[in-house]
């Protein structure tokens, strides 16, 4: 009995595991879910928050060097031979030893720049590429949006597309029972009878092949979301909806909201510090300099007056240094001159990528016109496909129509079904694009 209460009791356990997991694998990822768990998990969106952390580092190796520069030394030495000054004393030339056997040494060097033009634009740089790397986890996170999003709709497309076979592997077998029941009966031909079987075989094997590329595209979908690609997870189908109306559509964009624009901007202001970090090398530069020494010396062991016999003194001195550039071989004038070049490239560069930028909004908006046209004509062309294949099949019934005549309709059926799903997806692809256009592409997680 007691053998009985525990096998129980390990059931209970085992199920109230079991469960929660079993409900966590049937929730469904719509996509803001699937955007959401991107920009947490995502590999690029990841680094790119550690490139912001090591850019504050950088802005921190950067100040110190504007910073008190404080260093400590600590030295002993043994001089076996000891070295001698040869003088001249009254007429009388006599050798003096210079220093003791054992001489030791501690002190610090303190080191402060008062005027280094080139630390100082250091700085501004360091400052400038903190933003610089901000601005490029923000692109990241846009970009992983708008590739999650196109995976996210070919995934349902696919699913529609699969659903569609779906119906139609159900309307075939229906016609293959008739026809059977017609060939028992010497009201059909074998030949009727392998016609079906063979558009039978050829929407299984559709079938297959569409639901492996679903697996392959739900892989590539969590792959770029950051998930473990053995994660199951389920679409809701009514994410993939139909569209009838287009967005608001605007002359121009406002490409100070684009954020490809303001790396830009970024990029040009690290390339006009660069030269003027150049130029500051032809600025002197000045740093306060100070130290402080202890000495001691004997003829026996010592560290810094160990021995009792040992002299010991200290030594300090406080100064300025000035360093002036005369000439470095023309070096610093050409870095200024290659500096000057990058500058007029990131000019072009940034022509061309803000006629991009606009190039892509003017076809997402052609596109998206295109697409709703497409998508109407698609709608009703399968309606029409569906009636008619309604159909044809009811005077297949009653003999008014071929098998040749079913067939084909059933074929364009499934054209048409799939040319209207087809223009779904373009059309949420082009949305995407508009979107992204008008710089709100993070509106999709919100």
């Amino acid at each position: 009995m007691l053998r009985v209460k525990t096998v129980k009791l390990m059931l209970i356990l085992l199920i109230g595991t079991v469960l929660p997991q079993l409900a966590v694998a049937q929730q469904q990822v719509t996509l803001k879910d699937a955007l959401t768990f991107a920009l947490q998990n995502n590999t690029k969106v990841r680094n790119s928050k550690l490139d912001i952390e090591g850019g504050r580092y950088k802005v921190e190796e950067v100040r110190a060097q504007a910073l008190p520069q404080l260093t400590g030394n600590v030295g002993l030495t043994y001089n076996p031979i000891i070295g001698q000054l040869v003088a001249n004393f009254g007429g009388q030339t006599q050798a003096i030893k210079l220093g003791q056997n054992w001489n030791s040494t501690a002190g610090v060097q303190l080191s402060q720049q008062l005027f280094n033009q080139q630390v100082f634009t250091g700085l501004q740089a360091a400052r400038s590429s903190e933003e610089y790397y901000s601005l490029t986890s923000k692109l990241t996170e846009e970009q992983i949006i708008e590739l999650v999003a196109n995976n996210y709709y070919q995934v349902l497309v696919n699913r529609q597309q699969l659903n569609v076979i779906d119906t139609n592997i159900k309307n075939v077998k229906v016609v293959e029972k008739i026809v059977g029941n017609q060939y028992k009966n010497g009201l059909a031909r074998k030949i009727d009878v392998d016609r079906i079987s063979v558009n039978l075989t050829n929407l299984n094997t559709q079938r297959e092949q569409v639901i492996n590329a679903i697996t392959q595209l739900e892989n590539q979908l969590k792959f770029s979301m950051g998930m473990p690609v053995s994660t199951p997870i389920s679409l809701p189908a009514t994410e993939l909806t139909e569209v009838t109306t287009l967005p608001v559509f605007t002359d121009s964009i406002d490409l100070a909201n684009r954020t490809e624009v303001k790396l830009l901007d970024n990029q040009d202001k690290l390339l006009s510090l660069q030269r003027k970090a150049y130029v500051a090398e032809y600025y002197p530069s000045l740093a306060l300099t100070g130290n402080y020494t202890y000495s001691s010396q004997s003829d026996g062991f010592d560290f810094l007056k160990s021995n009792a016999a040992a002299i010991g003194y200290g030594a300090s001195a406080i100064g300025l240094t000035l360093k002036v550039p005369i000439f470095n071989g023309f070096l610093t004038r050409s870095k200024i001159r290659q500096a000057d070049v990058d500058i007029r490239k990131a000019k072009e560069n940034r022509k061309e990528s803000v006629n991009s930028l606009n190039l892509a909004y003017e076809n997402a908006k052609i596109q998206l016109r295109n697409n709703i046209n497409t998508i109407k004509s698609q709608r009703k062309n399968a309606d029409l496909a569906q009636e008619i294949y309604k159909s044809t099949q009811n005077n297949y019934n009653n003999g008014l129509a071929s098998l040749t005549d079913l067939l084909d309709t059933e074929n364009a059926l499934t054209s048409a079904q799939n040319s209207y799903t087809q223009a779904l997806l373009n059309y949420k692809i082009a949305e995407i694009q508009l979107i992204k256009s008008n710089g709100n592409i993070k509106s999709l997680v919100q």
